[in-house]
């Protein structure tokens, strides 16, 4: 089987790969295709990002970074599924599974597609704070992009009645906003993925205090010299 296809079909011919998964035609091929091709793409990139540090920081970036966007999908997607189903919704889990998946691997593609720009600079700039906060900013750059196609996705998938409502409308919005906060809580707790240049290498980090948008401010205000 040839994972990497289904991935490629996905991105050639999304309005036809929308309408199998709404037909529920080989789910199970898809949602097993997505997510080692997607696992793949992120480990790269993840790779990548860690190699600012030590090898034994690249390979555990390179195991992390896919966990973290799998793992977020595990703890939301219960949510989406009993809530949408509650309010109306025909799919059923697989479906569910297989329109997550979809955004996940857009989402890793479009970050494999900007491996050479990071790597560009993490050879070209020795700045760890400007490379950290670029990649943030890619990161989150191709989330918004995955989370805006997932909502339009979830949206044709819906029935016509179903799609114009209101309140199913906002609880999928709700629910988008619900994924982007525990993925980034959640990027925090298993952190470092970069690992900074001058400390020795961290599994995860030993404490966990603050919160992602707290450590993104002050690595801000880091960059243009100053301090809080």
């Amino acid at each position: 089987m040839n994972h990497f296809a289904v991935l490629i079909r996905l991105l050639r011919d999304r309005p036809a790969v929308l309408e199998e998964i709404r037909q529920d035609i080989k789910l199970e091929r898809k949602i097993i295709s997505l997510l080692i091709s997607s696992t793949v793409f992120l480990a790269v990139y993840g790779a990548i990002i860690g190699a600012s540090s030590s090898w034994l920081q690249m390979l555990s970036s390179a195991i992390k970074l896919p966990a973290l966007y799998l793992i977020t999908l595990i703890i939301c997607l219960p949510t989406l599924y009993f809530f949408d189903i509650l309010f109306g919704s025909a799919l059923n889990f697989r479906q569910y599974m297989a329109m997550v998946l979809t955004a996940v691997s857009v989402i890793s593609v479009l970050l494999f597609s900007f491996a050479p720009v990071s790597l560009f600079f993490l050879i070209s700039i020795q700045d760890y704070t400007f490379f950290l906060l670029l990649n943030v900013a890619i990161m989150g750059l191709t989330g918004v992009i995955g989370i805006k196609l997932f909502y339009d996705g979830m949206r044709n998938l819906a029935s016509p009645q179903a799609a114009e409502d209101q309140l199913r409308n906002r609880l999928l919005k709700g629910w988008l906003v619900l994924y982007a906060l525990v993925g980034s809580q959640l990027g925090w707790t298993l952190r470092p993925f970069f690992g900074a240049p001058d400390e020795p290498f961290q599994l995860f980090r030993p404490e966990i205090d603050g919160n992602f948008y707290g450590q993104i401010l002050r690595l801000v205000f880091q960059l243009f010299g100053i301090d809080l």
